[in-house]
């Protein structure tokens, strides 16, 4: 078994440090664990108002630490295995490797979490399949691929959903990331701990650089099985083919494929600049992972052990938004020295060419409840 566990080697000491912003999304998410915190600190203002010896300032602290400090638990140590697709190199990879350092020492071993990275445990569509079983504890899937099980989903699959990044951000961390977590959790297996952002997608290929719509007449993309993301394709004139990920590389080599779409991060650490020319920045999906887990196993765990694990990923989430804005320029950088032509695109005519999509798929499949929360932070 590759279970892989690494030392806090890598956890520098600025990881160690950080703290993470509370947000709207962790209200659904941390109900038990908030209960708990808010618990102890209403004892400890209780105690507080009846010694007038000691001050609300050592009160709060004492609560805080009582919350947030590493939990003494005497429950049975447990290990948690966390599958994903992206290979051990993955930004997003290495920071679940910190996450999961820091919930074990602040368990004091109590919780070990296995990451298994590089699609170890299955396809995505397979680690689904098994986080739904319970033979595995935990997976990172994008938003759009649980459509599978909750249709309307699919939302996270419309192109150019948001004016910028940080549009994304409020719309995930207030009212639209709460739905999102409801449609999630409804039907009781699964709840979602955190958004692991993992960025804008782009498109490369080996037929020409793409510009406007018109130079995706006949190119054919990999892309993923989700009927928007097929929809978009066509739209543009592209000819596009679902693949596993793990597939897309020797698809790419062998010509079974012309171009794939992705993220800057995922096209260096799956090295795709050995197997394509050109890199068009069209932006054209903003791409964010859930970090699932099973919720029996959640709920099989302490409270303590909750809030902890709660914490960290927030941390995660936070930490990985901060390096992506940098990794994004520096792997535009790297891409070139690689060999790589790197174009700018028309965004506003592909926004055009794609805008009869939104009111199309509300009708068919999203509804309008789901569509309202996200305009709210559209951005345009």
């Amino acid at each position: 078994m590759i279970g892989i566990v690494k030392s806090n080697n890598h956890l520098t000491g600025d990881d160690k440090k950080y703290t993470s912003k509370r947000r709207g999304r962790g209200k659904f998410m941390r109900v038990r664990g908030t209960l708990a915190v808010l618990t102890i600190t209403a004892l400890a203002l209780t105690a507080c108002g009846n010694n007038s010896g000691g001050s609300s300032a050592e009160a709060d602290t004492k609560a805080a630490d009582q919350g947030a400090a590493s939990a003494d638990v005497s429950a049975e140590p447990v290990t948690l295995k966390l599958g994903l697709s992206f290979a051990d190199s993955h930004l997003i990879t290495q920071e679940l490797y910190a996450m999961a350092d820091a919930v074990k020492e602040r368990t004091n071993g109590g919780v070990d979490i296995e990451i298994y990275a590089d699609s170890l445990l299955g396809k995505e569509s397979e680690m689904y399949e098994q986080l739904y079983m319970g033979t595995i504890d935990m997976a990172l899937e994008t938003i759009a691929f649980q459509s599978t099980t909750h249709p309307e989903l699919t939302i996270e699959d419309l192109p150019y959903m948001f004016a910028t990044r940080e549009d994304g951000y409020k719309a995930l961390d207030g009212d639209y990331g709460d739905k999102l977590n409801e449609i999630i959790a409804s039907d009781g297996a699964v709840r979602n701990l955190g958004y692991m952002e993992l960025g804008y997608r782009h498109m490369t290929n080996n037929v020409r650089p793409i510009e406007k719509p018109e130079d995706m007449k006949g190119i054919k993309f990999r892309t993923t099985t989700s009927d928007l993301r097929l929809a978009v394709f066509e739209a543009l004139g592209a000819q596009p083919i679902s693949m596993s990920f793990s597939e897309v590389f020797t698809g790419l080599q062998q010509n079974v494929i012309d171009g794939q779409e992705s993220p800057l991060s995922t096209i260096d650490s799956s090295s795709f600049y050995e197997v394509q020319k050109y890199l068009s920045l069209t932006g054209h999906f903003w791409t964010n992972e859930c970090l699932l887990m099973n919720e029996a196993k959640w709920e099989s765990l302490p409270e303590e052990w909750q809030t902890i694990i709660q914490e960290e990923v927030d941390s995660c989430e936070t930490r990985i938004r901060e390096k992506n804005v940098q990794a994004d320029e520096d792997l535009v950088a790297k891409m070139k020295e690689k060999g790589m032509e790197v174009n700018e695109v028309d965004k506003a005519a592909f926004v055009e060419v794609l805008k009869p999509l939104y009111d199309e798929w509300e009708e068919k499949v999203i509804g309008s409840e789901l569509m309202d929360a996200y305009k709210k932070y559209a951005g345009y």
